[in-house]
């Protein structure tokens, strides 16, 4: 056997091939859901992945408005940010957040499953999140998936 006929490839900006694909977040769990979305964005479920390389695919999520959390995490998980004054730090709950910004509950999730380097950032932008079901991507003729 010729052991040098085994390449191994690694990808870089020029050869990837990135995709649209559209989930539901319809009924779905938020952790889990959020997890699957991070790998895919990141391209770890291509055999052609590369770690250091933006090879995963722009993901739309949909109904993110009609997402689940399990046990009583709607009511005791709170959500810290700060605002930068003196005793300007502020909590807010996945209920509240969902009645004022639904979008931001997912992207928050998926966001903190993605890597803390510019490379997550890169990441981040292939994210858009929807709380109704029609999206602005029809151009990009997305394929609908189910995780």
């Amino acid at each position: 056997m010729n052991t040098l006929s085994y390449k191994t490839v690694s990808a870089n900006a020029k050869t990837v091939n990135k995709q649209w694909v559209v989930v539901d977040a319809e009924g779905e769990i938020l952790g889990r859901l959020s997890s699957k979305i991070a790998m895919i964005i990141r391209g770890k479920n291509k055999p052609e992945y590369t770690p250091h390389v933006d090879c995963g695919d722009n993901v739309i999520v949909i109904n993110a408005d009609k997402i689940k959390l399990t046990g009583n995490k709607l009511t005791d998980k709170t959500y810290v940010r700060y605002t930068g004054y003196p005793g300007g730090q502020r909590f807010i709950s996945p209920k509240e957040l969902l009645e004022k910004h639904p979008r931001r509950v997912v992207e928050k999730a998926v966001r903190g499953m993605l890597p803390k380097t510019k490379l997550g950032k890169k990441l981040y932008t292939n994210l858009f999140v929807y709380a109704g079901a029609e999206h602005p991507h029809a151009a990009q003729s997305p394929k609908t998936i189910k995780l």
